[in-house]
């Protein structure tokens, strides 16, 4: 019973931890910027695959993350400069986006044909990456030896980190899930109000990604003689 404690103990705090970085409130924001012409199927499709997309990528953070980024030769601060470069990207998208030269019909009343086009896959990115993942991940590589090396029972370190990334995954699904609710309670107006706040945000965002990114590479040289 002890040891099934110390499981509860080590999922409690790797939620604790990784929420916060995760914070999949946000994540609804950008959905709701981005989802203002699919269907409430397409909305639901994409917010299952981004949190499968977020389960997959912090599993291979846990376990291959310091292994891929040494050979590929990728650095932390690296990392987060790249993440701050592409919300940024993506924020400037929202804030001044493209004009449309012929209106969609409304999405409830989409002709046959146009179901048949895809709409814009945004699960992976930007949903998945950066905007959720990317802020767990520095911490999940830089953790992942420490936690091995920790005082919990080997099988605990073994099915821990799973249970953590699952429950993270399905706190996510069930948080993006209330956007069609979201969506219908302040309307089209309304989401493109949210729209250009989040693209604002997000800019501010990645430049802070950037800027740590940037003070994280000034504290690895050498002082000046």
């Amino acid at each position: 019973m002890s040891e099934v404690r110390l499981l509860f103990e080590a999922v409690g705090l790797g939620l604790v931890v990784l929420l916060p970085l995760a914070n999949p409130l946000t994540t609804v924001a950008l959905l709701l910027g981005l989802s203002g012409k699919m269907t409430t199927q397409e909305r639901n499709q994409q917010s299952l695959m981004a949190s499968v997309y977020v389960f997959i990528i912090m599993m291979v953070a846990y376990y291959a993350g310091q292994l891929v980024m040494n050979t590929f030769g990728i650095s932390i601060p690296g990392l987060r400069i790249a993440g701050g470069l592409i919300v940024t990207f993506i924020g400037f998208r929202m804030l001044f986006p493209q004009p449309h030269v012929e209106e969609r019909v409304l999405i409830e009343n989409k002709t046959e044909e146009m179901r048949k086009q895809e709409s814009p896959n945004i699960a992976f990115v930007p949903l998945a990456m950066p905007s959720t993942a990317a802020g767990t991940i520095a911490m999940i590589i830089s953790s992942a030896s420490t936690v091995r090396d920790s005082d919990f029972p080997h099988w605990v370190i073994t099915v821990a980190p799973v249970i953590i990334f699952f429950l993270v995954g399905l706190i996510l699904w069930l948080t993006l899930r209330s956007s069609g609710a979201i969506m219908r309670l302040v309307g089209k107006s309304g989401i493109e109000a949210i729209s250009r706040l989040m693209g604002f945000l997000l800019v501010c965002m990645g430049v802070q990604f950037v800027i740590n990114g940037i003070l994280e590479i000034i504290k690895t040289l050498p002082p000046a003689a």
